[in-house]
Order: structure tokens, then C-alpha cells, then sequence
């Protein structure tokens, strides 16, 4: 029963990262500063190691992990790809979307954090990943402020 709990909140949790990791492909995608490409560009390939994390641990608990981001997510996507279109890729658009993003994943990893029901080993990675998340949404959050 905890391995099947563990299995279905660390799937959800795979979701949204893979949910953030595409955010931060098309927010690259759309931005002009280089910076903030190359900065997107990282932080996508940190959620998909991320990613991979999770997948693993779903694997150890004998479940077969996600390996599509949720439907909710792509159409976000979607959206930052069509608010980028009609602003006409304004880097501040794309990095209030970015946030949004962040504030999203964030939620996610500190509810499951703060999961008792999940086994020791779980709930050290969520936490783990939790830190990196927190950093970057504070990061983002800065950035947004200095933009505005």
C-alpha cells in the first residue's frame, strides 16, 4: 500500500517537472536575451536529470514511472508559446510565465514534502529536490521583480 501511495505521488511529481522542464525549452525558445536562454537552457536540462531522479525511485518501487508531462502543463505551454507570439517575445512576458511556472512546481514538491505517508528514502529526495526548486523559484522571482 505505501509502495503503490509512493508510485503515485512521485508519478505526479514526475509530471510537473517534465511540465517545467518543457516551460523552460519553449521559454527558451522565446526570450531574445542570451542570458536568459542559456539560463532556461540549464535549468531545463536540471529538471530533466530531475526527471530521471524520479523515475528511478518509481522503478524501485516496482511501478512504471510517467514519461508524459500532464495535459494541464502542455497547454501551458502552448499558451507561453502564444503570449510570446503576441507580445512579440517579450522577455518580461515569457519570465512572468516562467514564474508562474516555478510557483506551480513549487506547491508540488513542498505538499509532497511534507507527505508522512511516504517511505523515508522518498521523502529525502522530494526534500532534496525541493531545495533546488526553492532556489530557483527565488531566483526567478527576483529576476521578475528587477524586469518590472
Amino acid at each position: 500500500m505505501q509502495n503503490d501511495h509512493a508510485v503515485h505521488v512521485l508519478n505526479s511529481l514526475i509530471e510537473t517537472t517534465l511540465d517545467s522542464a518543457n516551460g523552460y525549452r519553449q521559454a527558451a525558445e522565446n526570450v531574445t536575451d542570451p542570458a536568459l536562454r542559456s539560463k532556461f537552457e540549464q535549468r531545463a536540462g536540471r529538471r530533466a536529470q530531475l526527471t530521471s531522479e524520479l523515475q528511478g525511485e518509481v522503478r524501485s518501487f516496482g511501478g512504471e514511472p510517467k514519461t508524459d508531462q500532464s495535459m494541464l502543463g502542455a497547454m501551458h505551454n502552448k499558451f507561453v508559446d502564444l503570449k510570446a507570439s503576441v507580445t512579440k517575445g517579450s522577455d518580461k512576458a515569457v519570465v512572468d510565465e516562467v514564474e508562474r511556472g516555478e510557483d506551480a512546481i513549487k506547491a508540488k514538491f513542498e505538499k509532497a514534502a511534507r507527505d508522512d505517508d511516504l517511505p523515508i528514502p522518498v521523502r529525502e529526495l522530494v526534500q532534496n529536490a525541493l531545495g533546488m526548486i526553492q532556489a530557483d523559484h527565488d531566483d526567478i522571482s527576483r529576476l521578475k521583480h528587477q524586469m518590472h
